[in-house]
Parts: structure tokens; sequence; C-alpha cells
């Protein structure tokens, strides 16, 4: 599989129906946010710009944000103006995941490697430069919502085995829902946020990058 920029001929918006991927193939479908990035860092260093705070009281987002110095929290939608524009404007400022783009060239030698990420369209040229300038520049969907559909589109073009990663379990539940064939690998790459994730035994909890790539060779696409 080729490398993209995250819009082939010409321009257009790589879709699931349309990313590029060899049908004869395994396929590597990867999130970003916790998985080759470290998001929640990321946004935590953009809210300290604009007088904010993040405190991870829980695996949330937006309820984790406080004045600085503060008790007090802002209102839903002043959060929700803050994280619109982090994706706007900052979401360039990531510190990849360590290990994740060994990890992704590894598996891009056993599979195709699809990045299908949630984030506003908004997002969408900076975080492909983020993927390109952090040497990930694989084919990037931009997804909202579960992503289930996304994943059976992409997996039913296809004709070998297909690994899912993702950080939300409501994502690979979506997932197992749609599209059972494939299998799942729940990773939370950032250790701070690991003790207050969420956990199922409905999926395979993967944390470490070496260690995705050994059963990606070994059991996924062996």
């Amino acid at each position: 599989m080729k490398p993209e920029d995250g819009s082939p001929d010409g321009g257009a918006i790589i879709g699931p129906e349309n990313a590029a991927v060899d049908p004869a193939r395994g396929l590597a479908i990867i999130d970003v946010d916790e998985v080759i990035a470290l998001f929640v860092a990321g946004f935590a260093r953009f809210l300290t710009l604009h007088g904010y705070e993040f405190r991870l009281a829980n695996y949330g987002l937006l309820n984790n944000i406080f004045v600085a110095g503060a008790e007090s929290q802002p209102d839903k939608e002043q959060a929700k103006a803050l994280f619109d524009r982090f994706f706007s404007h900052g979401c360039g400022d990531i510190d990849p995941a360590p290990g994740a783009a060994d990890g992704l060239a590894a598996l891009a030698g056993l599979a195709e490697v699809v990045i299908l990420t949630n984030a506003p369209e908004t997002a969408r040229e900076l975080r492909g430069d983020w993927l390109k300038r952090h040497g990930m520049p694989y084919p990037m969907i931009i997804n909202q919502g579960p992503k289930g559909p996304a994943v059976k589109t992409l997996a039913d073009r296809v004709e070998g085995p297909v690994l899912f990663v993702d950080d939300l379990l409501s994502n690979l539940d979506s997932v197992a829902e749609a599209a059972p064939r494939v299998t799942r690998v729940h990773m939370i790459a950032d250790p701070a946020l690991r003790v207050v994730a969420p956990t199922s035994p409905r999926h395979r909890r993967i944390d470490d990058w070496t260690q995705l790539v050994r059963v990606a060779r070994d059991e996924v696409f062996a």
C-alpha cells in the first residue's frame, strides 16, 4: 500500500468506500487519539493557553476542564467551544504515542493501513499534516459517530483479515455489531489515562505498540 496525503484523485475526500486499499491483502484500521497520538496531553497544553486546565478525574473530556487554579468549570457551550477550537487550531500540536510510527510501518508490511479518526471536518488539514510530519502518511478518513458502518464498508472491500484499534469502547462495540469478523483491540496509549479508562471483556486490551505488532504478525495476519 502506498501512503497517501489524505485525498486521492486530485483532492477528492477519502471515505471508506474509496480509500486506496489492495483487496487481496489484509487491512489494519487505526484510530488517532490515544492510539497513535497523545490527545489528552496535547489538549491539556492547549487549555493552559486559554486560562483553563485539564484535571483527570475520570475518562471523560469536557467534564474534566476547569478554570485554571479554581474549582469552577466552563459551561457546556464554553467547553464545546474550546474543544472545537482545539481541533481547528491546535490539534497539530500533539505528541505521537511512543512506538506508533514504527508500529504502523510494521503493520504496513503485513496489511493495508487506513487511519479512521472521529474529528470535526475543520481538523482535516491539521490532522493530515500531523500524520505526515510524524512519519505516518497513511490514508485518513474523517468520521463522525459510531465507527461500525465505516469499518464494515472497509472490511467488505478486502479479502484478508481486518484489525481495528481504538481507545473508545463505544466504537469497539459498534464494530463488533456491524463487522463481527474484524479483530478488535482496545488501546490506551497514555499511561495516565489507563488507570481511569473502562475496559470490556468483549475486546482485547493492548496498550503497547510492540505487543500490538507482535499480535498482528503472529495471530491476525499470520
